[in-house]
């Protein structure tokens, strides 16, 4: 039987055992799941024994630490110098990110597209990686941050330059947020589980902006209170459950080149709300 697992650390909250186990019996592989929930530290002490597996997830705080590790790096590690996904044949361990593939697939799951104008909320790691996706899919961006945050946003537009000579990247404060876009993310943990009652945004500066469709990278809560106050103006919003479950199905893909009908991954997204 082949095995798999996550690691990370902390990773009590991980919904990741129960995700795979699923996809697995869907697919017919026999295979475990297992938690590896080893500390920063204790990373290269214990990568022998995770070379033992068939292939493993990473969250963090290994995402950057593990590529070092790694014999080789797909081109979605290189582009985002972020790995989420580890496969191992023969010995040889390949980094992957199947992050970027969770966010594109959860977009046109909800009937939006990247394509025209994005506003995103935050430049973090996961921030970078939707940036990225945006002007690689021939959009704009405007990044929104804290004031504190401006010069690594000044950075980032710079950086988008070299994926499309002529992308149209901006930056500004989330006070300051105004304007008609396709797509709104956040992709800040603001709102996070337990403290469900911030939003990364004022309802003030909510008004500023219009949009057709809000996507919000959290998945613990369901609902957020920013999707809630975006829903409330009519908004189709979806959260980060979505992306959780795509970028699994990603992972299984490569481990094993498994295929899945879109209704079963839409009735395993809906069952994994229900655990949160």
């Amino acid at each position: 039987m082949k095995t798999y697992g996550i690691l990370g650390y902390p990773l009590g909250h991980s919904l990741s055992p129960q995700i795979h186990e699923r996809l697995f019996a869907l697919s017919g592989v026999k295979a475990e799941y297992k938690i590896f929930e080893i500390p920063a530290e204790e990373l290269k002490a214990n990568f022998e024994m995770l070379k033992g597996t068939n292939g493993f997830n990473i969250t963090i705080p290994h995402k950057i630490g593990i590529i070092d590790m790694c014999d080789s790096l797909d081109d979605t590690a290189k582009r985002y110098t972020s790995v989420n996904c580890v496969d191992i044949k023969d010995g040889k361990v390949t980094g992957y990110n199947t992050d970027c593939v969770g966010f594109t697939l959860s977009i046109k799951a909800m009937g939006a597209t990247l394509s025209e104008k994005t506003l995103m909320l935050g430049c973090g790691g996961v921030g970078r990686m939707i940036a990225i996706e945006t002007v690689r899919s021939g959009g704009d961006i405007t990044i929104a941050v804290r004031e504190e945050d401006i010069e690594t946003a000044k950075k980032m537009c710079e950086e988008l330059k070299n994926f499309r000579s002529d992308v149209k990247a901006d930056y500004c404060l989330l006070g300051e947020i105004k304007g008609d876009y396709s797509l709104v993310v956040n992709a800040t943990p603001v709102g996070m589980y337990p403290k469900t009652e911030f939003s990364p945004i004022s309802e003030e500066a909510l008004c500023n902006i219009t949009t057709k469709h809000f996507f919000d990278v959290i998945y613990n809560p369901l609902e957020t209170k920013l999707m809630s106050n975006m829903r409330a103006k009519g908004v189709n919003v979806s959260g980060g459950m979505d992306m959780l479950v795509w970028q699994a199905v990603a992972a299984h893909t490569i481990w094993d080149g498994s295929e899945y009908d879109e209704k079963d991954i839409k009735k395993l997204i809906e069952d994994m709300k229900e655990l949160v």
